[in-house]
Formats: structure tokens, C-alpha cells, sequence
């Protein structure tokens, strides 16, 4: 098991240094870079650009270098705890982050503990009581949750709480504690404020965890193990949660490598219906505007997060699972 562990610890290096080249390369892809964009829209507002300043910052940032020595420079950086400067917000990308990356991280937090808190019992009550009239009304439910988007339950919720109680529902605070330094009292307007957003961006993902809980869950239960312990007279609670429930959970364990990335992202296009300040929004912003080092900090950062979420997963559900453990030891 060790080895398999070192193993996979020195796979994630490559990998990240593939996604890195990847990310760099998408980035640069489009035509010029933020200057010329920025340039661009000031011609088109009738303004003239301060063009030897613009000339004085690609050659400090290096934009006038071949594109292998920009990477490097940006690796680099990053290797060091330095990811850049924001051209779009004229400060460095670490304070540009600021309290975006808490916010972003609380409603992300919060979201998975909601998703996990529901969707476990009502998985587990749903396997278990197959094709009763609760399973079908659940399934219903989960069905209208999947196929509902998250940015459309955003703004019915939006309207409704405008229409029937006068009262806007966007931000995760009161206006008045905007810019201001954290204290108790933006504390608790953060978390009076959180619960719409967790339940808008939670709603999707809590339907789909109880279809594949649910699936799971069956097809564990109908095997042969399962009918043999009935048989010899294993109460239902204890079989339940001993053999079946805890192999169902690999979907569980498997979602932690998709979900440490939206620590990150968030979820984009539900922060701009909600006007929420989380780094979903910056991230589009950035790449809108061909930020670089804003942006490809962020991609970058997500990346980072998939790869050792998946080698978390992993582990888990190697711990969890001895079928897993055991093609994982022979492997070897």
C-alpha cells in the first residue's frame, strides 16, 4: 500500500505540470493579450490608452518574451507562493483573492454539508423502501431537482421574494458591511444571508447524489450476500448499515475530487444571478479580459485541487471499500 501511495504521490507531479502547459496555452490562445484588449475598449469608448505605460508593463511582466520563457516565469512564481499581478484590478493576484476566496470557500463548505446531510437519508430511505408511494414522490423530486438549472431556480427565487415580500435576496451580506473588515456583526449577516445560495447551488447536485445512492443501494442489496444474511436471521438495521450501506458509499467518497474545485469556481453563473462575491464571477471576469495571471492563477489553483482530490478519494475509498484496497495492493 505504500508503494502504490508513493506511486500515485509522484504521478500528480507530471500531471500538474501537463495541466499547467495546457492552461498556458488556452490562455494565450485568443489574438493579443489584456493590453490590447484594454486598449481596444478604450478606442472604442473615444479615449486615448497611456501607451508608453502599456509598453513599460509588457516588457516589466514580460509579455514582449517568447511564450516558453513567459511559462517559466509563471511556473516559477507559483512555486513560490507569487501568482502574479491583476492588471484588471492593478494589485497583486493574492490580495486581489481576499475575502472572495473565504466567501467562495464558506458557500462551498456549506453547500456540500448540505448536499451530503440530505441527500444521505433520503437515499438510504428511498432504496429501502422501493416503489412505495414516499420512493416515487422522492423520485419525482429528484428528477425535477436534476432537470431544473441552478441559475433558473436562482432567479424564480429572486422574483418571488421581490413579488410576494418586497425584499431583495442577492449578496451574501448587508450592503452596509461591504469593504468593511470582518467582525461579528458580518459574520452573522454572512451566515443569515448564506442559506439561499447553498440552496440554489446545493439543489442539483443533492438530486443526483440520491440517484446514484439510491442506485447503488439497490443493486447491493438484491446480491447474494445480502439475501444469505437475511436468511440467517441478521436484523434489517444491522445488515443494512454493516455490508451494503457501506459499499453503496463510493459515489460518496468518489465526488470529493469534483468538489474540492468548487472551493474555487463556485458556482459562476448562480454568483452573477445572485450578485454574490465569491471568485466565480472574477474567474469569468478574468478570463473575459484575458487577465492572465488572474486567471490562469485560478485554473491553475482548481487543477491543483482536482488532483490531490482525487488522490483523496482514492485512499478513502480504498480504506472503505476491501475490493478497492485489494486491486490497489496487487497492483503493486
Amino acid at each position: 500500500m505504500l508503494g502504490y501511495l508513493v506511486r500515485r504521490i509522484l504521478i500528480m507531479i507530471p500531471t500538474l505540470i501537463a495541466i499547467s502547459i495546457v492552461i498556458f496555452i488556452i490562455i494565450n490562445l485568443p489574438p493579443g493579450n489584456y493590453f490590447t484588449t484594454y486598449i481596444a475598449e478604450l478606442q472604442s469608448q473615444g479615449e486615448h490608452a497611456n501607451l508608453a505605460k502599456i509598453a513599460f508593463l509588457e516588457q516589466e511582466y514580460g509579455f514582449n518574451k517568447p511564450l516558453w520563457l513567459q511559462y517559466l516565469y509563471w511556473t516559477v512564481g507559483l512555486l513560490h507562493g507569487n501568482m502574479g499581478f491583476s492588471f484588471l484590478y492593478d494589485e497583486p493576484v493574492t490580495r486581489v483573492v481576499g475575502d472572495r476566496l473565504i466567501l467562495t470557500f464558506l458557500v462551498s463548505f456549506t453547500t456540500i454539508l448540505f448536499t451530503y446531510v440530505v441527500a444521505f437519508p433520503i437515499g438510504v430511505y428511498s432504496a429501502t423502501h422501493q416503489y412505495s408511494l414516499s420512493d416515487y414522490l422522492l423520485t419525482f423530486l429528484g428528477f425535477l431537482g436534476l432537470a431544473t438549472p441552478s441559475f433558473l431556480f436562482a432567479l424564480v427565487l429572486v422574483y418571488l421574494a421581490h413579488v410576494w415580500f418586497g425584499i431583495s435576496i442577492g449578496g451574501l451580506m448587508d450592503p452596509r458591511y461591504l469593504d468593511q473588515p470582518w467582525s461579528w456583526g458580518k459574520a452573522l449577516s454572512v451566515f443569515a444571508h448564506i442559506w439561499i445560495p447553498v440552496i440554489v447551488i446545493g439543489t442539483a447536485g443533492t438530486a443526483a447524489m440520491i440517484r446514484r445512492l439510491r442506485a447503488n443501494l439497490l443493486d447491493e442489496l438484491q446480491k447474494q450476500y445480502v439475501v444469505t444474511a437475511r436468511a440467517k436471521g441478521l436484523p434489517p438495521l444491522k445488515l443494512l448499515f454493516k455490508y451494503p450501506l457501506r459499499l453503496a458509499l463510493n459515489p460518496f467518497i468518489s465526488d470529493i475530487g469534483s468538489l474540492l474545485p468548487h472551493v474555487i469556481s463556485g458556482a459562476v453563473v448562480v454568483s452573477v444571478v445572485l450578485s454574490l462575491p465569491t471568485t466565480g464571477p472574477m474567474l469569468l471576469e478574468a478570463l473575459r479580459s484575458q487577465d492572465m495571471y488572474l486567471a490562469g492563477s485560478f485554473l491553475m489553483f482548481m487543477a491543483f485541487l482536482t488532483v490531490v482530490g482525487v488522490f483523496l478519494s482514492d485512499i478513502a475509498l480504498a480504506m472503505l471499500d476491501p475490493r478497492i484496497r485489494f486491486h490497489a495492493t496487487a497492483g503493486q
